[in-house]
Protein backbone atom coordinates (compact mmCIF):
# COMPACT_ATOMS: atom_id res chain seq x y z
CA UNK A 1 0.00 0.00 0.00
CA UNK A 2 1.06 3.55 -0.58
CA UNK A 3 2.33 5.40 2.41
CA UNK A 4 4.37 8.67 3.76
CA UNK A 5 7.24 7.59 5.25
CA UNK A 6 9.50 9.29 7.39
CA UNK A 7 13.30 8.98 6.91
CA UNK A 8 14.64 11.99 8.43
CA UNK A 9 14.58 15.87 8.38
CA UNK A 10 13.10 16.93 5.30
CA UNK A 11 13.03 13.75 3.77
CA UNK A 12 9.33 12.11 3.63
CA UNK A 13 8.98 9.99 1.12
CA UNK A 14 5.71 8.30 -0.74
CA UNK A 15 6.37 4.71 -1.00
CA UNK A 16 5.07 1.16 -1.49
CA UNK A 17 4.89 -0.35 2.10
CA UNK A 18 3.37 -4.34 3.45
CA UNK A 19 -0.25 -3.64 4.87
CA UNK A 20 -0.26 -4.94 8.71
CA UNK A 21 -1.84 -8.33 9.68
CA UNK A 22 -4.70 -7.39 11.90
CA UNK A 23 -3.98 -8.80 15.06
CA UNK A 24 -7.13 -10.55 17.06
CA UNK A 25 -7.63 -7.19 19.02
CA UNK A 26 -7.19 -5.09 16.22
CA UNK A 27 -8.68 -3.37 13.55
CA UNK A 28 -8.09 -2.20 9.70
CA UNK A 29 -8.86 1.47 9.38
CA UNK A 30 -9.46 2.29 5.74
CA UNK A 31 -8.29 5.85 5.86
CA UNK A 32 -10.52 8.78 4.76
CA UNK A 33 -8.64 11.86 6.31
CA UNK A 34 -5.54 12.59 8.30
CA UNK A 35 -4.42 16.31 9.38
CA UNK A 36 -0.88 17.07 9.01
CA UNK A 37 0.02 18.73 13.25
CA UNK A 38 2.64 20.47 14.49
CA UNK A 39 4.24 17.86 15.97
CA UNK A 40 4.54 16.23 12.52
CA UNK A 41 6.02 19.48 11.11
CA UNK A 42 8.77 19.69 13.82
CA UNK A 43 9.72 16.09 12.88
CA UNK A 44 9.79 16.99 9.48
CA UNK A 45 11.87 20.23 9.71
CA UNK A 46 14.06 19.39 12.90
CA UNK A 47 13.55 16.18 14.29
CA UNK A 48 13.87 12.82 15.09
CA UNK A 49 12.05 14.38 18.29
CA UNK A 50 9.40 11.98 19.15
CA UNK A 51 10.25 9.50 15.99
CA UNK A 52 12.96 7.11 17.83
CA UNK A 53 16.60 6.88 15.87
CA UNK A 54 16.87 3.73 17.78
CA UNK A 55 14.42 0.81 18.68
CA UNK A 56 11.49 2.04 20.65
CA UNK A 57 11.52 0.32 24.25
CA UNK A 58 7.82 -0.85 23.93
CA UNK A 59 7.50 -1.46 19.87
CA UNK A 60 11.10 -2.05 18.94
CA UNK A 61 10.46 0.49 15.73
CA UNK A 62 12.91 3.17 14.93
CA UNK A 63 12.54 5.47 11.44
CA UNK A 64 12.18 5.23 8.68
CA UNK A 65 8.35 4.91 9.53
CA UNK A 66 4.50 5.80 8.60
CA UNK A 67 3.62 9.28 10.07
CA UNK A 68 -0.05 10.41 11.03
CA UNK A 69 -1.97 10.14 13.89
CA UNK A 70 -4.88 12.49 13.27
CA UNK A 71 -7.18 10.50 11.16
CA UNK A 72 -10.09 9.15 10.40
CA UNK A 73 -11.85 6.21 7.93
CA UNK A 74 -14.31 3.30 7.81
CA UNK A 75 -13.00 -0.41 9.58
CA UNK A 76 -12.09 -2.69 6.74
CA UNK A 77 -11.19 -5.73 9.33
CA UNK A 78 -11.72 -6.41 12.32
CA UNK A 79 -9.94 -9.55 15.02
CA UNK A 80 -11.26 -12.33 15.82
CA UNK A 81 -11.92 -10.81 19.92
CA UNK A 82 -13.58 -7.47 18.59
CA UNK A 83 -16.75 -7.21 20.10
CA UNK A 84 -17.38 -2.84 20.19
CA UNK A 85 -16.40 -2.64 16.61
CA UNK A 86 -17.81 -3.75 13.10
CA UNK A 87 -17.09 -3.97 9.50
CA UNK A 88 -17.71 -0.15 8.04
CA UNK A 89 -18.22 1.48 11.16
CA UNK A 90 -16.93 5.47 11.16
CA UNK A 91 -13.88 6.12 13.60
CA UNK A 92 -11.68 8.22 14.75
CA UNK A 93 -8.25 6.89 16.30
CA UNK A 94 -7.03 8.48 19.99
CA UNK A 95 -3.27 7.83 19.00
CA UNK A 96 -1.52 7.13 22.51
CA UNK A 97 -1.15 4.00 23.61
CA UNK A 98 -0.60 3.22 27.41
CA UNK A 99 1.66 0.74 29.04
CA UNK A 100 -1.00 0.33 31.75
CA UNK A 101 1.90 -1.08 33.43
CA UNK A 102 4.11 2.21 35.14
CA UNK A 103 3.26 4.26 38.54
CA UNK A 104 1.15 6.54 36.14
CA UNK A 105 -1.01 4.22 34.80
CA UNK A 106 -1.71 2.64 38.03
CA UNK A 107 -2.93 5.38 39.18
CA UNK A 108 -5.07 6.46 36.26
CA UNK A 109 -3.06 9.11 34.41
CA UNK A 110 -2.56 7.60 31.33
CA UNK A 111 -1.16 11.10 29.12
CA UNK A 112 1.95 10.95 32.20
CA UNK A 113 2.66 7.51 31.09
CA UNK A 114 6.39 6.67 31.20
CA UNK A 115 6.25 4.40 28.12
CA UNK A 116 3.34 5.30 25.84
CA UNK A 117 3.87 4.75 22.34
CA UNK A 118 2.19 6.88 19.83
CA UNK A 119 0.29 5.74 16.47
CA UNK A 120 2.36 7.34 13.26
CA UNK A 121 5.70 8.13 15.92
CA UNK A 122 6.67 5.08 17.32
CA UNK A 123 4.71 2.67 15.86
CA UNK A 124 4.86 0.45 11.97
CA UNK A 125 1.63 2.26 11.38
CA UNK A 126 0.43 5.86 10.68
CA UNK A 127 -2.19 7.84 9.32
CA UNK A 128 -0.87 8.77 5.80
CA UNK A 129 -1.31 5.59 4.27
CA UNK A 130 -4.23 3.56 2.51
CA UNK A 131 -4.50 2.03 5.41
CA UNK A 132 -3.86 1.47 8.88
CA UNK A 133 -3.92 -1.16 11.36
CA UNK A 134 -4.47 -0.19 15.32
CA UNK A 135 -5.73 -1.66 18.50
CA UNK A 136 -9.13 -2.14 19.06
CA UNK A 137 -9.06 0.27 22.51
CA UNK A 138 -7.80 3.02 20.53
CA UNK A 139 -10.59 3.91 18.10
CA UNK A 140 -14.12 5.95 18.90
CA UNK A 141 -16.59 5.55 16.67
CA UNK A 142 -17.84 9.10 15.27
CA UNK A 143 -21.56 9.75 15.11
CA UNK A 144 -23.83 10.59 11.92
CA UNK A 145 -23.62 14.12 12.76
CA UNK A 146 -19.59 14.53 12.49
CA UNK A 147 -18.17 13.48 8.95
CA UNK A 148 -15.03 12.05 8.44
CA UNK A 149 -13.61 15.21 7.57
CA UNK A 150 -14.19 16.91 10.59
CA UNK A 151 -13.48 13.80 12.85
CA UNK A 152 -9.66 14.60 11.67
CA UNK A 153 -10.03 17.39 14.11
CA UNK A 154 -10.91 15.85 16.93
CA UNK A 155 -7.64 15.05 18.42
CA UNK A 156 -5.75 18.67 17.94
CA UNK A 157 -8.98 20.09 19.48
CA UNK A 158 -8.81 17.76 23.03
CA UNK A 159 -5.16 18.71 22.99
CA UNK A 160 -6.69 22.67 23.44
CA UNK A 161 -9.51 21.34 25.52
CA UNK A 162 -7.11 19.72 28.11
CA UNK A 163 -4.84 22.71 28.41
CA UNK A 164 -7.79 24.84 28.42
CA UNK A 165 -9.20 22.45 31.92
CA UNK A 166 -5.39 22.52 33.21
CA UNK A 167 -5.51 26.36 33.62
CA UNK A 168 -8.56 26.02 35.66
CA UNK A 169 -9.89 28.88 34.23
CA UNK A 170 -13.80 30.36 34.71
CA UNK A 171 -16.37 32.02 33.04
CA UNK A 172 -15.07 36.29 33.30
CA UNK A 173 -11.39 35.47 33.49
CA UNK A 174 -9.21 37.11 30.63
CA UNK A 175 -6.26 35.02 28.85
CA UNK A 176 -3.64 35.21 25.88
CA UNK A 177 -2.81 32.71 23.80
CA UNK A 178 0.65 33.07 22.91
CA UNK A 179 0.90 31.33 19.19
CA UNK A 180 -2.16 30.68 17.04
CA UNK A 181 -1.04 27.65 14.96
CA UNK A 182 -3.24 24.65 14.75
CA UNK A 183 -3.31 24.38 18.23
CA UNK A 184 -2.94 27.56 19.86
CA UNK A 185 -6.54 28.32 17.69
CA UNK A 186 -7.64 25.26 19.63
CA UNK A 187 -6.76 26.53 22.28
CA UNK A 188 -8.42 30.09 21.54
CA UNK A 189 -11.79 27.96 20.74
CA UNK A 190 -11.67 26.15 24.22
CA UNK A 191 -11.16 29.25 25.97
CA UNK A 192 -13.84 30.94 24.11
CA UNK A 193 -16.62 28.22 25.09
CA UNK A 194 -15.13 28.09 28.86
CA UNK A 195 -16.44 31.68 28.93
CA UNK A 196 -13.34 34.06 28.56
CA UNK A 197 -14.22 37.87 29.04
CA UNK A 198 -11.73 39.14 27.26
CA UNK A 199 -9.10 36.97 24.96
CA UNK A 200 -6.06 37.98 23.30
CA UNK A 201 -3.84 36.17 20.73
CA UNK A 202 -0.20 37.17 19.76
CA UNK A 203 0.76 35.37 16.47
CA UNK A 204 3.14 37.16 13.86
CA UNK A 205 0.78 35.44 10.84
CA UNK A 206 -1.83 37.94 9.66
CA UNK A 207 -3.91 34.79 8.43
CA UNK A 208 -3.59 32.66 11.26
CA UNK A 209 -4.30 36.40 13.61
CA UNK A 210 -7.48 36.27 11.41
CA UNK A 211 -8.78 33.39 12.22
CA UNK A 212 -8.30 33.41 15.82
CA UNK A 213 -10.73 36.30 15.31
CA UNK A 214 -13.42 34.27 13.44
CA UNK A 215 -13.08 31.98 16.85
CA UNK A 216 -12.89 34.39 19.37
CA UNK A 217 -10.69 36.07 20.01
CA UNK A 218 -11.40 39.86 21.44
CA UNK A 219 -8.07 41.48 20.57
CA UNK A 220 -5.42 40.08 17.63
CA UNK A 221 -1.59 41.57 17.94
CA UNK A 222 0.95 41.28 15.67
CA UNK A 223 4.29 40.58 17.77
CA UNK A 224 6.49 41.96 15.46
CA UNK A 225 5.10 45.58 15.08
CA UNK A 226 3.35 45.68 18.22
CA UNK A 227 5.39 44.70 22.34
CA UNK A 228 2.06 42.37 23.64
CA UNK A 229 2.88 42.57 27.05
CA UNK A 230 2.39 45.99 27.07
CA UNK A 231 -0.69 46.01 25.04
CA UNK A 232 -2.14 43.61 27.13
CA UNK A 233 -1.35 45.32 29.96
CA UNK A 234 -2.90 48.31 28.95
CA UNK A 235 -6.27 46.74 28.91
CA UNK A 236 -6.22 44.55 32.00
CA UNK A 237 -5.55 44.94 35.57
CA UNK A 238 -1.95 43.76 35.46
CA UNK A 239 -2.43 41.09 32.75
CA UNK A 240 -4.64 38.07 32.38
CA UNK A 241 -5.73 35.70 34.57
CA UNK A 242 -3.98 33.34 32.40
CA UNK A 243 -1.61 32.46 29.66
CA UNK A 244 -1.21 30.05 26.89
CA UNK A 245 2.33 29.37 25.27
CA UNK A 246 1.66 27.23 22.03
CA UNK A 247 4.67 28.86 19.69
CA UNK A 248 7.50 26.84 21.11
CA UNK A 249 10.46 30.02 21.32
CA UNK A 250 11.63 31.65 24.32
CA UNK A 251 10.53 34.98 23.61
CA UNK A 252 7.00 34.32 23.74
CA UNK A 253 6.99 32.37 26.45
CA UNK A 254 8.73 34.86 28.25
CA UNK A 255 6.26 37.25 26.80
CA UNK A 256 3.34 34.72 28.53
CA UNK A 257 4.56 34.86 31.77
CA UNK A 258 4.95 38.56 32.07
CA UNK A 259 1.42 39.30 30.33
CA UNK A 260 -0.21 37.73 33.16
CA UNK A 261 -1.22 39.06 36.61
CA UNK A 262 0.03 38.52 39.83
CA UNK A 263 -0.84 35.16 40.80
CA UNK A 264 -1.95 34.43 37.35
CA UNK A 265 -1.46 30.85 35.59
CA UNK A 266 1.13 30.25 32.18
CA UNK A 267 0.15 27.06 30.48
CA UNK A 268 2.91 25.50 28.09
CA UNK A 269 2.12 22.87 26.01
CA UNK A 270 4.53 23.86 22.51
CA UNK A 271 6.68 21.60 21.14
CA UNK A 272 9.74 23.31 22.21
CA UNK A 273 13.24 22.54 19.20
CA UNK A 274 16.00 24.76 21.72
CA UNK A 275 15.59 24.74 25.55
CA UNK A 276 14.47 28.14 26.58
CA UNK A 277 15.27 30.26 29.69
CA UNK A 278 13.53 32.73 31.79
CA UNK A 279 13.78 35.17 35.37
CA UNK A 280 12.75 33.43 37.52
CA UNK A 281 12.05 36.72 39.77
CA UNK A 282 8.91 37.28 37.29
CA UNK A 283 7.50 33.61 38.69
CA UNK A 284 8.85 33.53 42.60
CA UNK A 285 8.07 37.17 43.39
CA UNK A 286 4.45 37.09 42.05
CA UNK A 287 3.26 33.60 42.48
CA UNK A 288 2.59 32.91 38.83
CA UNK A 289 2.11 29.51 38.26
CA UNK A 290 3.68 27.34 35.19
CA UNK A 291 2.11 24.34 33.94
CA UNK A 292 2.77 21.90 31.40
CA UNK A 293 -0.01 20.64 29.29
CA UNK A 294 0.70 16.98 27.51
CA UNK A 295 -2.06 16.43 24.64
CA UNK A 296 -5.38 14.77 26.50
CA UNK A 297 -6.59 11.71 28.46
CA UNK A 298 -5.38 8.34 27.00
CA UNK A 299 -7.56 5.01 26.70
CA UNK A 300 -9.34 4.13 28.86
CA UNK A 301 -10.51 7.60 30.05
CA UNK A 302 -10.33 8.99 26.76
CA UNK A 303 -13.69 7.48 26.27
CA UNK A 304 -15.42 10.04 28.67
CA UNK A 305 -12.66 12.93 28.76
CA UNK A 306 -11.30 15.32 26.22
CA UNK A 307 -11.72 13.26 23.09
CA UNK A 308 -14.97 11.87 23.61
CA UNK A 309 -16.52 15.47 24.64
CA UNK A 310 -15.10 16.87 21.67
CA UNK A 311 -16.95 14.53 19.10
CA UNK A 312 -19.89 15.41 21.08
CA UNK A 313 -19.01 18.77 20.51
CA UNK A 314 -18.44 18.35 16.62
CA UNK A 315 -21.99 16.00 16.52
CA UNK A 316 -23.74 19.17 18.32
CA UNK A 317 -22.70 22.03 15.53
CA UNK A 318 -20.57 23.59 18.35
CA UNK A 319 -17.55 23.90 16.28
CA UNK A 320 -16.32 26.08 13.28
CA UNK A 321 -14.44 23.37 12.10
CA UNK A 322 -13.91 25.80 8.23
CA UNK A 323 -11.67 28.23 10.81
CA UNK A 324 -8.96 24.92 11.14
CA UNK A 325 -9.21 23.64 7.71
CA UNK A 326 -6.93 25.57 5.51
CA UNK A 327 -6.62 22.87 2.53
CA UNK A 328 -6.95 19.72 1.51
CA UNK A 329 -4.75 17.69 -0.27
CA UNK A 330 -3.82 13.80 -1.86
CA UNK A 331 -0.95 12.08 -0.17
CA UNK A 332 1.19 12.20 -3.32
CA UNK A 333 1.12 16.25 -2.43
CA UNK A 334 2.11 15.75 1.46
CA UNK A 335 5.52 17.09 0.73
CA UNK A 336 5.29 20.01 -1.40
CA UNK A 337 1.52 20.99 -0.54
CA UNK A 338 1.97 19.78 3.08
CA UNK A 339 4.64 19.92 4.95
CA UNK A 340 6.39 22.52 2.90
CA UNK A 341 3.65 24.65 2.52
CA UNK A 342 2.73 25.00 6.22
CA UNK A 343 6.42 25.93 6.76
CA UNK A 344 6.37 28.62 4.46
CA UNK A 345 4.64 31.40 6.94
CA UNK A 346 3.85 33.21 3.80
CA UNK A 347 1.39 30.54 2.88
CA UNK A 348 -0.54 30.89 6.35
CA UNK A 349 -1.80 27.73 6.51
CA UNK A 350 -3.22 26.19 9.87
CA UNK A 351 -4.35 22.65 9.42
CA UNK A 352 -3.89 20.71 6.44
CA UNK A 353 -5.97 17.48 6.06
CA UNK A 354 -4.58 14.35 3.36
CA UNK A 355 -6.82 11.96 1.55
CA UNK A 356 -5.10 8.56 0.29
Amino acid sequence: MKAAVYHGPEDVRIEDVPADEVGPSDVRIDVAWCGICGTDLHEYLGGPIFVPDEPHPRTGKTLPLTLGHEFTGRIAEVGADVSRLSVGDRVVVEPNIPCGECYYCEEGRYNLCENAAAIGLQTDTGGFAENAVVPEQQVHELPAEVSLRDGALVEPLAVGLHAVRRADISPGDTAAVFGAGPIGLTVVHAAQSAGIKRLFVSEPQAVRREKAAELGADVTIDPLSTDPVERIKAETPGGVDAAFEYAGVDPSFNAAVKSTRRGGTVTVGAVFEEETSTDLKEIVTTERTVLGSQTYAYPPLSFRSEFDAVIRSLAADEVDTDAFVSATIDLDDIVEEGFEAIGDPENGHVKVLVSP
